[in-house]
């Protein structure tokens, strides 16, 4: 156990969600789209996405990354191009979908898949990409423009965009991925900051992509109940869509708590010099509601030993994505572009806690263990 663990999800209390219980005892709706489900995904549009597209939910982020390639893709293609640094999800999920993953290189200071060697790969692969996956790291905002053009040139496009639910875009002020034509994937998972137990949601402009999603989250079933295209089950209960409309209310003050965190580490980071010997940190985009604060090792220190010097402090951290999905037994034999940047990162990034109860005092003792980082003595 330790004193400071990476991670303490803190879902919404029963006394917020215990009415919607009682509705459902009402109703005697349990699944399939229930009225709770149905509500939950009106006030998503209505108060995220401006009244902007559609959504649905599904039980996990992974499985809405199946049903939203799946229903996406291109026939005749084989590839599913996504960034190596990410989740083990993405390509889990192409593989799911019969597609390789080809991997490509992230870029150095944002940390988004590098669009120069994208463009490049476009023009290499051309017919044999069956979807384009980026990743909007760590819930940053990305860049849309570029996958917009893909969208128009017929490529279709996935935003794997697991952590990114509240995010705010710079230049816009609105949700990241509202009026994209593609598909938007977000985690509802309890340790992402829109936490819910378990659970995700499809956005995109095109309601008919989000229309056969559903479908096929429902076993693919017609209105005859027939199944009449490859489905599966990715319904949420009732009694979560219960918990998410909670959550829902109770967002803005979850954002500001998160966001006052991240403030605490930026200026314990400045104050302790760290931002000047070496550490540095994602150049991110919008305002984005923090999982976890992601930090690079100095060059001169691995990854694994600051892991190890903040476990002696009893803190956790983590190492999120290391090592990266082309690293791991699973995907080694796919092919990839060069990964300069996402070896690099890989043997460096460093996850640290964050979590809605720390205080000033907590993060200047996490950042304090970083600064001895080289000055440990020996016995």
């Amino acid at each position: 156990m330790f004193d400071i663990p990476f991670l303490r999800p803190n879902l919404v209390k029963k006394e917020r969600f215990i009415s919607n219980f009682e509705k459902i005892e009402e109703t005697r709706i349990y699944s399939n789209y229930g009225p709770l489900n149905n509500l939950f995904e009106e006030r998503v549009i209505a108060q995220m996405f401006d009244g902007i597209g559609s959504a649905v939910t599904v039980h996990n982020a992974t499985i809405g990354l199946i049903l939203a390639i799946a229903q996406s893709k291109r026939p005749q293609g084989k590839y599913a191009v996504m960034p190596s640094f990410t989740f083990a999800a993405t390509p889990l999920a192409a593989e799911w979908c019969g597609l390789e993953p080809y991997f490509l290189d992230i870029e150095p200071e944002n940390w988004q898949m590098n669009r120069e060697q994208l463009e490049q790969t476009v023009k290499l692969l051309g017919d044999e990409i069956a979807v384009i996956v980026p990743y909007a790291t760590f819930g940053t905002a990305i860049d849309l423009s570029v996958y917009n053009k893909l969208q128009e040139q017929g490529i279709p496009v996935v935003i794997d965009a697991a952590a990114s639910f509240g995010t705010i875009t710079p230049e816009e002020a609105t949700h990241f991925g509202k009026g994209f034509g593609g598909a938007v994937v977000f985690s509802f998972h309890a340790t992402k900051s829109f936490g819910i137990g378990e659970g995700g949601l499809v956005y995109s402009l095109d309601q008919d992509l989000i229309k056969r999603i559903r479908q096929a989250g429902n076993f693919g079933f017609s209105s005859s109940r027939e199944s009449v295209t490859q489905g599966l089950n990715s319904k949420i209960s009732e009694y979560t869509a219960a918990i998410a409309l909670a959550t829902l209310d109770h967002f803005k003050t979850v954002r500001e708590n998160r966001r006052t965190i991240y403030e605490y580490y930026l200026q314990e980071l400045l104050q302790a010099d760290l931002l000047e010997r070496g550490w540095s940190i994602q150049k991110t985009q919008g305002s984005v509601v923090h999982q976890f604060i992601p930090l690079l090792s100095p060059d001169s220190h691995t990854n694994q030993e600051v892991v190890k010097l903040l476990a002696s402090n009893s803190i956790e951290a983590r190492t999120y994505f290391s090592p990266a999905c082309h690293q791991q037994k699973q995907f080694q034999s796919y092919t990839r572009s060069t990964l300069r940047v996402t070896e690099h990162i890989a043997k460096h990034i460093v996850s640290l806690p964050l979590w809605e109860e720390l205080d000033e005092i907590i993060v200047r003792r996490i950042v304090n263990v970083l600064g001895s980082l080289g000055k440990e003595t020996t016995g």
